[in-house]
């Protein structure tokens, strides 16, 4: 029974943020009316996959309690809030990261990508990350667990599992919004089984993460 559930790591889906401003943990910034979409299109995929969810957690953020209502009504659940799922800190935060870039002061803050030194440490990122999924997993006794998070913590997530390098340039990462990213854990190890990207994107404002 282990080795057939999954977890599902789910990025929120758009925020409206007409000024494109790399809001982070900035209260106030809720999901753009295609952001709604895409967060019931990632619910609707997750139901496709008839696997019984049995969990559902949430980033304590706006634009992830949004993105989490659809898996609730879905699957008849209540989220749990951990803050364990929420973006990582920033010093670019509610900035238009372009034009900070521009600001040869701000270079400083881009000295070690290998930490990174503008924000939470990779590492951390993943510890919190790990210890909140295996807390849920060993939590539920049977069906499928959904935890809808950021791009950053899923990403270094996936990394971390596949025993790659956490220092990556942000700009590659695999991690669309409102893309579902499933695991399994067999004994004490996680491993990935899957990725989607069941929402249309095309031309959505992605600004939100470093």
């Amino acid at each position: 029974m282990t080795a057939s559930r999954w977890l599902h790591l789910v990025r929120h889906g758009e925020v409206h943020n007409p000024a494109r401003v790399l809001y982070g943990r900035l209260p106030d910034y809720h999901l753009s009316t295609a952001g709604r979409g895409m967060a019931a299109a990632a619910a609707d995929h997750v139901a496709s996959l008839e696997r019984p969810v049995r969990a559902l957690y949430s980033s304590p953020l706006e634009r992830a309690q949004e993105s989490a209502e659809p898996f609730a009504e879905r699957f008849d659940l209540v989220p749990e809030v951990d803050i364990r799922l929420i973006e990582p800190t920033n010093v670019f935060e509610g900035t238009q990261m372009r034009r900070s870039l521009m600001n040869p002061l701000n270079w400083w803050h881009l000295r070690q990508p290998s930490v990174p030194s503008w924000g939470e440490p990779y590492s951390s990122i993943a510890e919190r990350m790990l210890g909140i999924m295996d807390e849920a997993w060993d939590a539920a006794p049977d069906g499928d667990v959904v935890m809808v998070s950021h791009q950053a913590p899923i990403w270094i997530t996936h990394l971390r599992v596949a025993v790659l390098p956490l220092q990556h340039d942000p700009r590659t990462r695999r991690c669309a919004l409102s893309s579902v990213t499933s695991f399994e854990r067999v004994g004490d190890v996680w491993r990935a089984v899957a990725y989607a990207e069941p929402a249309a994107t095309g031309g959505a404002v992605d600004v939100g993460a470093v």
